[in-house]
């Protein structure tokens, strides 16, 4: 699975780790994640991440 980066603050999402504070959780692929949830660090929506693996 492909790892993804916020290109406003450079928050990586990594398909292994989720983001369980968030409800994500580990092995749950960038695609599968629900459209409203939004980057944990500076909250931009997932139109705002890019791959990078």
């Amino acid at each position: 699975m492909k790892k993804y980066k916020c290109t406003v603050c450079a928050y990586i999402y990594n398909p292994q780790l989720g983001d369980p504070d968030s409800g994500i959780n580990p092995g749950t692929a960038f695609e599968n994640i629900p459209d409203s949830w939004t980057c944990p660090v500076c909250g931009v929506d997932k139109s705002q991440f890019e791959a990078i693996e």
